[in-house]
């Protein structure tokens, strides 16, 4: 007889199951109430147990979690693929999709370089923060160190340079 297939039991009571809870609630928090946790743990448990306690994991929650994470992962990208279907077979006739009309592209054009104009009159410091703040994404941290200065001073810079946006772009005619 073999002893690992004998403890084989044991050894998942002991060491697995008392992790379903969190995982459970760890897939809901990452995945959202979409995911198919019934599937995605079920799944995850019986690659554990072909695994079993003789395959040399240092850490069965871990191994747990990231089997998880990968089947999970593997469930999205099912669902994002798409079906492809002949157009003879549509019943819709095909019709481009309406878009802003040339109006409104110009509006939008026009208050885009009205912006920019906005954003090049403030100060360099200022300029540079809320560049890095508001276009790059950066965080207030990573603007502080790239620039050499406080996170307090991002933080003053962002809020001057979007107080000037606004008060610019209200003077000429935008909310």
């Amino acid at each position: 007889m073999n002893p690992a297939k004998d403890d084989l039991p044991r050894w998942f009571a002991e060491e697995v199951l008392p992790h379903e809870p969190a995982l459970r609630a760890w897939l809901v928090a990452r995945f959202g109430p979409s995911c198919e946790v019934d599937d995605l743990v079920q799944e995850a448990f019986a690659r554990i147990l072909r695994a079993g306690p003789g395959a040399g994991i240092s850490s069965t929650k871990a191994f747990l979690f990231a089997t998880v994470r990968n089947l999970a992962i593997d469930q999205i990208r099912r669902r994002q693929v798409l079906s492809f279907e002949p157009l003879t077979e549509t019943p819709e006739p095909f019709v481009m999709e309406a878009g802003p009309d040339a109006g409104e592209m110009v509006s939008r054009r026009q208050e885009l370089e009205l912006l920019t104009e906005a954003i090049q009159t403030l100060p360099e410091r200022c300029r540079q923060v809320l560049t890095l703040r508001k276009i790059y994404g950066l965080s207030q941290k990573e603007i502080a160190a790239q620039l050499g200065i406080s996170e307090h001073t991002v933080e003053a810079q962002v809020g001057l340079g979007v107080r000037r946006c606004a008060a610019f772009l209200a003077r000429h005619g935008l909310p």
